[in-house]
């Protein structure tokens, strides 16, 4: 039985994601910042669901504290919850993008590090995105360089740094972070781009199914290695 967690997973890739990992016979604490639309997500996956806010420590170490006591442990965590951030920019968008897409990760990971390391097998997975990559957005012949998302893109750019200093810290703990692809979901709907959560949550599911052996303090896309 794995035990995993996934934050902002009632919609899009954190909901797909799920799917595909109970299917793979995981028990998915589905974590959502909204009691109604994650209850409704976790009924209809048939997982279970914590309310989990990543901008807030108590809902966090409550999230956790849930988990431990039923499940003793967490074998995968999957930091998923995100904000766009686009449009106008001002300090307190600022501090409310990198609160939720960087700062959030460290929350979320310091609460659930004595679950982890209680795992035989413990993995944690960053959907972070290339739009935080110095090699993707200066580069014109990607889609990352004609998207006007300053905000989002440091905060990824912040997010898998994260991922790489903490698997060098913690190192009987993988950790990785990955580009899930150009996806449709709600938050990219004004771009009019990008293919079905279902086909980006496999990039998820299969960093999130290393085994022990695995690479850890990567950045990777469906293809590998990625530049950043």
């Amino acid at each position: 039985m794995t035990v995993t967690l996934i934050t902002g997973a009632n919609k899009g890739i954190g909901f797909e994601t799920a799917r595909q990992l109970l299917e793979l016979g995981h028990v998915v604490y589905v974590g959502a910042r909204d009691v109604e639309r994650g209850e409704k997500a976790a009924a209809e996956l048939g997982a279970r669901f914590v309310q989990l806010d990543v901008t807030d420590d108590a809902s966090v170490n409550s999230a956790l504290a849930t988990i431990g006591s039923a499940a003793g442990r967490l074998d995968v965590l999957v930091h998923n919850a995100g904000v766009l951030g686009d449009g106008d920019i001002d300090g307190p968008k600022a501090l409310r993008v990198f609160d939720t897409n960087a700062v959030g990760i460290v929350r979320v990971t310091e609460a659930a590090l004595p679950l982890l390391r209680k795992s035989s097998n413990p993995t944690v997975v960053t959907v972070s995105s290339s739009a935080g990559s110095f090699w993707a957005v200066n580069n014109p012949e990607r889609v990352e360089s004609q998207l006007p998302l300053a905000l989002y893109s440091a905060s990824k750019a912040a997010a898998t740094m994260l991922t790489i200093q903490y698997a060098k810290s913690q190192p009987g703990i993988k950790f990785n972070a990955l580009e899930p692809g150009p996806t449709a979901t709600d938050m990219t709907a004004a771009f009019g781009i990008g293919r079905s959560p279902e086909d980006s949550a496999r990039v998820v599911v299969r960093l999130a199914t290393l085994g022990a052996d695995g690479p850890t303090g990567t950045f990777q896309d469906e293809n590998g290695d990625l530049a950043w």
